[in-house]
């Protein structure tokens, strides 16, 4: 999984630089305007006027004052909206990274874009109905989305819309059109439709389930009634990524 830390260290210099020069500016902005002055290689002609001195010695207006802190405050927001920008960024792949691996994704060359590549809504196929194969493969995981939704939902390629799933189920890609669910009164039965293992992939496609009744304490099960996993993935919560900003995690 990505460090928290990966995408910033360009950034983190660019801001730096930024501060250097804002931070002064906005206590009190002729520090720099002196600091910059002494660098100047013009000289001063014999015969300017007062006002091309000052203007040459860095000396500013109340005017000029005020538009250098605005400037400088200015720099200072965008600075750190860019650095939150990017931290959002690196949350949303995270969280990406994290629901697919939870569901049994392995790393691979889709976890490059795990938003994108990784973990996605299922685009083919309809689960309801029963299996056709003698011995259909297990179902590992299932996700209830109820209460407190899913946020990565928000982030992946077709995802379902929160009213239009009760129950999320992960499969790798290639087998995400094999997925069967039967519901019944005392409980849903999950398979995929196909007589050997999916084989091991770096994306998971995941189906949403919409119930014809309230799952309540229906039981989900698999093959030969085996119970399925219930887990509950999700972005990490901005509490959770300034504290592993704050410790390099």
């Amino acid at each position: 999984m990505r460090n928290y830390w990966s995408l910033l260290p360009a950034i983190l210099v660019i801001v730096v630089l930024i501060l250097v020069y804002a931070v002064p500016t906005i206590i009190n902005p002729q520090w720099t305007s002196s600091i910059m002055a002494l660098f100047r290689s013009t000289p001063v002609p014999d015969d300017a006027t007062p006002e091309e001195a000052r203007r040459a010695a860095g000396i500013l207006g109340p005017q000029q004052l005020k538009s250098r802190r605005m400037l400088a405050i200015t720099m200072v927001v965008g600075a750190l909206a860019l650095v939150g920008f990017n931290i959002s960024l690196n949350r949303e792949a995270n969280g990406c990274y994290q629901v697919a691996r939870a569901f049994g994704a392995v790393d691979g060359p889709d976890a490059k874009d795990p938003c994108v590549d990784m973990v996605y809504g299922t685009f083919m196929g309809n689960p309801d109905g029963t299996s056709s194969e003698e011995k259909p493969q297990p179902v590992q995981y299932y996700q209830v989305v109820d209460g407190k939704k899913p946020k990565y939902l928000k982030w992946i390629q077709n995802a379902p819309k929160y009213d239009e799933a009760d129950l999320l189920i992960g499969t790798v890609g290639k087998c995400s059109s094999d997925l069967r669910v039967e519901e019944s009164d005392d409980q849903i039965k999950a398979v995929i439709d196909v007589d050997v293992p999916c084989p091991e992939d770096s994306n998971m496609s995941m189906t949403a389930i919409k119930l014809k009744k309230p799952l309540g304490d229906r039981k989900l099960v698999t093959v030969d009634d085996q119970p399925i996993t219930r887990i509950n993935p999700d972005m990490d919560s901005w509490f959770t990524v300034l504290k592993k900003l704050a410790t390099g995690g």
